[in-house]
C-alpha cells in the first residue's frame, strides 16, 4: 500500500501500481480496475484499499506539481508571469486558493513545506 507523502529527508515510497485497463474494459461503466471480478471480500478489501491509497498518493503528488507550476508562472522574474487571477482561471480555482498554491509551490521549491500535510497548501 502507498504511504503518505514523505518529508524532504525521507525516501518517497511508490504507491500501489495503477494498472492501465484495456480500452474495451474501460468503456464498461461497471468495470473498475478488475475489482468486480474479485469474489473474496478479503481480497476485494485489500485491493480496493491499495487503489484508494494509490489514488490519494497520486493526488497529493499532483497537487505538489500544480503548486510548483503556479509558483513558476507567478514568478516576478518572468516577463510573461501570470497574476493569481490568471492562474486561478486556468486551474479553475478561486483567486485566494491560487495565491495559497503559489506560496505553497514556492515553499516546495525552497524545500520548506515540511510543516504542512501532503498536498495541503492551506
Amino acid at each position: 500500500m502507498a504511504e503518505p507523502t514523505p518529508r524532504r529527508n525521507e525516501p518517497r515510497l511508490r504507491p500501489a501500481p495503477l494498472l492501465f485497463e484495456p480500452a474495451e474494459a474501460a468503456s464498461d461503466p461497471e468495470h473498475f480496475f478488475d475489482l468486480e471480478s474479485i469474489d473474496d471480500p478479503r481480497a476485494l478489501l485489500a485491493r480496493a484499499t491499495e487503489l484508494t491509497m494509490a489514488f490519494r498518493a497520486a493526488a497529493d503528488r499532483a497537487v505538489e506539481f500544480q503548486a510548483m507550476a503556479a509558483a513558476q508562472l507567478a514568478d516576478p522574474r518572468r516577463f510573461d508571469r501570470l497574476t493569481a487571477a490568471d492562474i486561478a482561471e486556468r486551474a479553475e480555482w478561486t483567486e485566494d486558493y491560487a495565491k495559497k498554491m503559489v506560496e505553497f509551490g514556492r515553499d516546495l521549491m525552497r524545500g520548506e513545506a515540511e510543516g504542512r500535510g501532503p498536498g495541503d497548501p492551506v
